[in-house]
């Protein structure tokens, strides 16, 4: 049969079993898959941002991974013009497309569109991150409730990036990064089926828990060693890096960074769900409950 351009999105929390599905799934329809992952995209990060193996590369296409540097200003607008263009790619000779990740704005810039937010001049962002860097994340906090109480009542308060994000907004137009979202969605000329992954809070805590501990057995350490020049970089202001960071400086001994990674990244689930779960369009399964997923998606397409 002749199917509608359609893009499954699978999506939901970190180690969940995500990429493990999407392969399974994007074979099936003997596709390829565009990474919705924020940190798999650069080049320099590996053990620490859980990229699918050189296995997996080999066994399907993706895009979006290795594909930038941290050195670059890598932001959702730059990832719904890169997946469009990966997207129609992939249309020119299939029906569908499969999309993977967890950071839930790339998607919703990739289904939606993003409303009108002005470039922001590289000194303003360095200098913000400069100072979060020296000061920590209660001084970007207070900045935030003192210049965007608008923004700080429905932040993440504890998610930097989008505390940073709201800051040079403010600082560069003076108005509150609120005030840019219209709420406006952009028609795609694509389907999207979105499937939604989720376990036990217990049984994803203890993947999440062991996968911390795979990466330190596979040289996650090491890895950060030869990041530490460019810690600074908004690419590395992240969970699994940040924290060895800390231990490197002396901060910390090296058992409390592994266990403020494990901590911090059961936070970051639990966000991720939070954003999710607000999304009435997405399917949600277990990981392992491919039939019934497969069969929702070919209903789909009836």
């Amino acid at each position: 049969m002749s199917l509608q351009k359609t893009v499954i999105i699978i999506c939901g929390p970190t180690a969940v079993g995500k990429t493990a599905l999407a392969i399974q799934i994007a074979k099936h329809f003997n596709t390829k898959i565009i990474s919705a992952d924020s940190r798999q995209c650069f080049k320099e990060l590996n053990i620490g941002v859980a990229k699918p193996s050189i296995k997996e590369l080999q066994t399907v296409e993706h895009f979006f991974i290795n594909s930038h540097s941290i050195q670059q200003n890598v932001h959702a607008a730059l990832f719904e013009q890169y997946a469009l263009e990966k997207v129609q790619e992939i249309f020119t000779n299939q029906s569908v497309a499969v999309m993977v990740g967890g950071t839930g704005l790339y998607i919703k810039a990739f289904c939606e569109g993003l409303d009108d937010v002005p470039a922001i001049p590289d000194e303003i962002r360095e200098n913000i991150i400069a100072n979060y860097q020296a000061n920590g994340l209660a001084w970007l906090q207070t900045q935030v409730k003192n210049i965007d109480e608008d923004f700080w009542q429905i932040a993440e308060q504890q998610n930097p990036q989008r505390l940073m994000r709201a800051l040079e907004v403010k600082s560069f137009t003076g108005k509150s990064i609120t005030s840019f979202r219209k709420g406006n969605v952009t028609k795609r000329n694509f389907h999207c089926i979105k499937i939604g992954l989720n376990l036990p809070r217990e049984a994803l805590y203890l993947n999440i828990n062991n996968r911390v501990d795979t990466m330190m057995q596979e040289g996650l350490l090491d890895e950060v060693k030869q990041l530490l020049a460019y810690q600074h970089f908004n690419a590395l202001q992240t969970v699994g890096y940040k924290e060895l960071f800390s231990f490197l400086q002396q901060q910390c001994s090296l058992q409390e960074a592994v266990e403020n990674i494990k901590k911090n990244t059961r936070h970051y689930a639990k966000r991720q769900l939070t954003w999710f779960k607000k999304d009435a369009a997405i399917q949600w399964y277990q990981p392992n409950d491919v039939t019934n997923i497969l069969a929702a998606i070919n209903s789909s397409f009836l």
